[in-house]
This record gives C-alpha cells, structure tokens and sequence, in this order.
C-alpha cells in the first residue's frame, strides 16, 4: 500500500465529514465502482486508505459488496482492514472468498494479524487456508492459533530480529542492511544461543549509537522482561503499563524465543478488556457486535434478564410482608420506591469502582479493609445528606412530620448498606473465582431492593404501630 500523499489526498478529504463519520457521498461512488466492475476507480477511491479506514468503509458497505471490493482491489487490498471490522463482518466476508485469495491476503500482513483474522473461522477452514501457506508460515500461524485464546502467544507476531551473542554492532547493523525480509517496525534486536533460548535484548537506539566493534553482549540487558507464551494478554498489558513498555519477547515452555508484542497491540488488549467489563456490568455478551442479528443480542442478553427477573421478584416479596401497612398508608407505597432506587444507585456507583479496581489488580487484600471502610463512610455520609432531603420533602409533600423520619432513617441504612454490598459483593465472588464484572450486578441491586423496602417499612411499621 502506497502511501503518497499526492495520491491519497483527495480521496481521504472526501472521506469523513466533520464528525468524522464516513461521508455517504464516499459510500455511495465505491458502491458504482464496485457495480461497474470498476477497478480502476476503486483504486483511485480506496487503494491509499489507512487499513482502519479501510475497516470503516467496508462495514459502511452492503454485505453483499464487500466480498466484491476485495476481489475487484485483488493484491493491492490490505487484508489488515479486516481486523478493524466486527467479528460478524469479518466472518460473513471471509465465507464469500476463495481460500487462495484468504491465502495470499495473509501472507502480505503481519502474523499476529493474520491469527485475528483466522481465529473465530471454524476448524476445517483455517485447515484449508493453512494448506495454502509456505510451510514455514504455515507452522508459525498454525502454532500460534494452538495457543489457548486470550494469550500473549495469541497476540505476538512471529517477525522479529534474533542474532547470535557472538556478533558486533557492525555485523548486526549489516545484517539488517542486507536482509531483505525484515519486520516492518521494530524496536529491539534480540540475542538468543544456539537452541534459540533468549538471553537478551538489545535496543535499537542503543545499537546505533555505539561503535561497530562493541559486542551485543555488552549492550545485552539480559534481565529484559519476557512473558510466557501462555500467559494471559491482560497481565502482559498491565506489564506493559507499569513498566512503560514498548515491546516485549515471548518464551515458550523451553524459554526459546518464539514471538514479540508490540505496544500497538496492547492497546487493542486494554481497549477490549475495558469494553468487556463495561458489558459485563451492563449484563451484555462480550460478544455482541453492532453488525449481530436481533435474534442473536436477544439470545445472549436473555439469561441476564431473567436472572433480574428472579432478584425483582424477591424484592417484591418484601414489599408483600407489608401488604397491610401499604394499604393503611398510600404514602408509604410512593415512597418506597425511592428508597430503594436511590440505593440501587449509591451501589451501582461503589460496584463499578470496586470491580474495576479488582481488574487493575488495585484492590488487594493489602488495601481491601481500607477501601471497604471508606465505602462505609461515603455511604454514611452520602445516607445523612440525603436522609434530611428526602425528609423535608416527605414532610412537605404529605404533612406527616414522622414520616420525614422514617423515609430518612431508612435512607441512612440503605445507602450504607449500598455502600457495604458494592464492594463486598465483587470481592467475595473474586475469592469464589467468578468474573465480578458479569456477577456483581444482579445481587448488588437485589441488596439495595430489599434492604431499601424492608428498611423502610419495617421502620415505618414500628414507628406508626401499624401492627
């Protein structure tokens, strides 16, 4: 893919809008170029797009013009695009295409790259696209999908620089001078024996700043951070966040080097375990695309809600141990409902903070007692304040002073117990080894629902002598 900006400038201004939103008009020529069988004007509208930009285009498009756009663009079509489209998308599209042109696709991008794309393809398609590949591509990809998903042997890209330790800064630089098929970008040289077992890194801007004699083994730092192969890809990105990290090796079982991540890809790693605990709290699939059919999101939003249906329903069991005292008293049945609303809320808030520092590994057991006993006193505080709220506007609103008491003790417990079951609750299931992210929400708000009724008209019973 060229990247002249003579070339590319006009079709990249006519690309988005001010929102940068993919612009209709756009849409609208590569849709006649590809009617036409225009490859010509295809090129000239997207040969020079940025892969990511590619992405957006392609999902812009009718599902049945996609396949035809890559076909029409042939060789000169970055399969990297696909990487940057929905799950659906890219399956429905990779389905469309022969196998030799998957093929040849995946030989023009970077391994890591290639292994997004064949990773969700069922078993016997990735077979036939392998058999496609040289043999030494083929191994590569075929160990790294072997990898257990969400793993940094998932992740890595197998091109990269390894030399012996016996070499010079002169070899070294002459090596990559004389080589034709290096990595695209690269950040460190890596030095690894005979058996290919790594013992150190080398950074690039050290190597050119020192004298072509100087030995790699001089410049080694032999104590380079290295992750398993195995390893989860989120504690390899909180490795690359604490220790502000551009790429790292990877190691298999044997310690010989295998692969490296880039920082690029980290970035994907962070931005999708921050969306999959957004989802989770929300009780959404994490895999849900935008592009998925309706009878797909209802099926996988479903269990969710009949697990809420469950915690509703023994939330209004409460309110039926007081059927009695809500018929003597209207006011009580409109303001239950606020008490516990408002607590569902304060422990919303106390389980988001909670689970993400869980997932940040910032909430240990070092610091679990602290954080639970702030919570309790933000709950207390955040209960008194709104106690003297709600009670001057229980008191205004049915000119029954006790009542402001009664509605403002009963907020004082419920947002402490908010509090209290926020953070509590994440921990807990933590410890149990289930995921606080998808588990906390359902029995978070159950807590506030039937803490906030039975608070509140348990109090009112005993201060009114309804029974």
């Amino acid at each position: 893919m060229t990247d002249n900006p003579e070339t590319s400038l006009a079709p990249f201004l006519s690309l988005r809008d001010d929102n940068e939103q993919i612009r209709r008009e756009f849409v609208e020529r590569v849709e006649q170029a590809i009617a036409a069988a225009d490859a010509a004007a295809l090129h000239e509208l997207v040969g020079n797009l940025h892969e990511a930009d590619m992405g957006d285009v392609l999902e812009a498009l009718d599902p049945e013009l996609r396949p035809r756009l890559i076909e029409l663009m042939g060789r000169e079509f970055d399969f990297t695009a696909l990487t940057e489209v929905d799950e659906a998308v890219r399956d429905d599209i990779l389905e469309e295409l022969p196998s030799e042109t998957v093929a040849q696709g995946l030989r023009e991008i970077e391994s890591d790259d290639a292994v997004e794309i064949l990773k969700d393809l069922p078993k016997e398609e990735q077979t036939e696209i392998l058999d496609r590949l040289p043999p030494p591509e083929r191994v590569a990809l075929a160990r790294s999908l072997d990898y257990p998903e969400d793993s940094a042997g998932r992740r890595m890209q197998t091109e990269f620089i390894a030399v012996p330790p016996l070499w010079t800064v002169g070899r070294t630089i002459d090596y990559m001078r004389e080589t034709a098929e290096l990595p695209e970008r690269f950040f460190e040289i890596y030095v690894v024996d005979a058996g290919h077992r790594f013992l150190g890194a080398v950074p690039l801007d050290l190597l050119l700043r020192s004298q072509r004699p100087v030995p790699l083994t001089a410049l080694m730092e032999d104590d380079r951070h290295r992750v398993q192969a195995t390893d989860d890809q989120e504690n390899v990105a909180r490795l690359f966040e604490h220790y502000n990290l551009i790429a790292v090796p990877v190691v298999d079982a044997g310690d010989r080097l295998v692969g490296v991540i880039m920082h690029d890809d980290i970035v994907d790693v962070i931005e999708e375990e921050a969306e999959e605990d957004i989802r989770a709290l929300g009780g959404v699939s994490v895999e849900e695309e935008l592009s998925d059919s309706v009878w797909a999101i209802a099926r996988g939003r479903f269990k969710w809600l009949l697990v809420n249906l469950g915690t509703a329903f023994l939330a209004s069991a409460v309110l039926g141990l007081f059927e009695g005292e809500l018929q003597k008293m209207v006011a009580l049945a409109v303001l239950a409902p606020i008490v516990a609303s408002q607590g569902g809320n304060a422990s919303t808030q106390t389980m988001t903070v909670a689970v993400r520092a869980l997932a940040t590994r910032d909430l240990t057991d070092l610091n679990a007692r602290r954080v639970i006993l702030r919570e309790i006193l933000v709950g207390l505080v955040n209960g008194l304040a709104f106690a003297l709220i709600t009670g001057i506007v229980a008191y205004a609103w049915f000119k029954v002073p006790a009542l402001g008491l009664v509605i403002g003790l009963a907020m004082i417990c419920n947002l402490t117990a908010a509090a209290l079951g926020g953070v509590l609750i994440p921990l807990l299931l933590h410890r149990l080894r289930f995921d606080p992210a998808v588990a906390s929400s359902p029995f978070v708000t159950t807590v506030t629902d039937v803490v906030g009724f039975f608070s509140f008209l348990g109090i009112a019973t005993l201060w009114f002598g309804l029974k």
